[in-house]
Order: structure tokens, then C-alpha cells, then sequence
């Protein structure tokens, strides 16, 4: 029942964005960042938690928990460190996440060749 419930919610997700992206004139890039800001709203307000205790990985997984991962991230690091934990945590947090999208990016990089427009 856990997948059906992460497929449904991260499919709820996706169908929202794809809303967005056909019916209104909002840019992909602004409704990512929309999704990202959400994200952070919600796991600054403690409710994303119980989102991602519901659905696992189908809340975790969009850009919305990229969010709650910064969200969280500056929480913790502000508790450890102080003021100076809202510079250092949501670069803490996400760091394996960001370096893992960028060692892919520069592996596909070495693996294909850029076509001129």
C-alpha cells in the first residue's frame, strides 16, 4: 500500500506541474522554483514531514522535498551552530544530492557530443 501511496502522491505532484505548465504562462523554470520554495515553506512549517512520513519517496523524490531538505537542513544547523547555521546547513544537507546531479552531469558530458543550434 506504501507505493501505491507514493505513486499516487508523487503522481499528484507531476499532474499539478503539468497543469501549471499548459494552462497558465508561468515558465517551467519559474514553476521548479515554485515547487522548491513550497518545498521550503512547508518544512520550515513542520508539515512536509508528515507528507513525506505518508507517501515515502513519492514526497521525497519531486522538487518539493529538495525544499524540505534545505528547510531541514537549516533547522538542524541553527539548533548546532547558531546564526551561522543558516548559511552552512542547506549547503550541508543537500551537498551529496547536488554533487551527485553534478558528477552525472560531467559523466553525460564526456558521453555525448554538442550539436550547434
Amino acid at each position: 500500500m506504501k507505493y501505491l501511496w507514493a505513486f499516487a502522491i508523487g503522481g499528484l505532484m507531476c499532474v499539478i506541474g503539468q497543469i501549471l505548465v499548459d494552462k497558465t504562462k508561468l515558465t517551467p523554470a519559474r514553476i521548479l522554483v515554485g515547487y522548491v520554495v513550497t518545498g521550503v515553506a512547508l518544512g520550515a512549517l513542520g508539515v512536509y514531514d508528515k507528507l513525506v512520513a505518508f507517501a515515502g519517496s513519492g514526497a521525497r523524490v519531486p522538487l518539493s522535498g529538495f525544499g524540505n531538505l534545505l528547510a531541514t537542513g537549516t533547522k538542524q544547523a541553527v539548533l548546532e551552530h547558531g546564526a551561522l547555521g543558516a548559511l552552512t546547513g542547506p549547503l550541508s544537507a543537500g551537498a551529496a544530492g547536488i554533487m551527485a546531479a553534478v558528477m552525472a552531469g560531467l559523466v553525460v558530458s564526456f558521453m555525448t557530443k554538442p550539436k550547434p543550434k
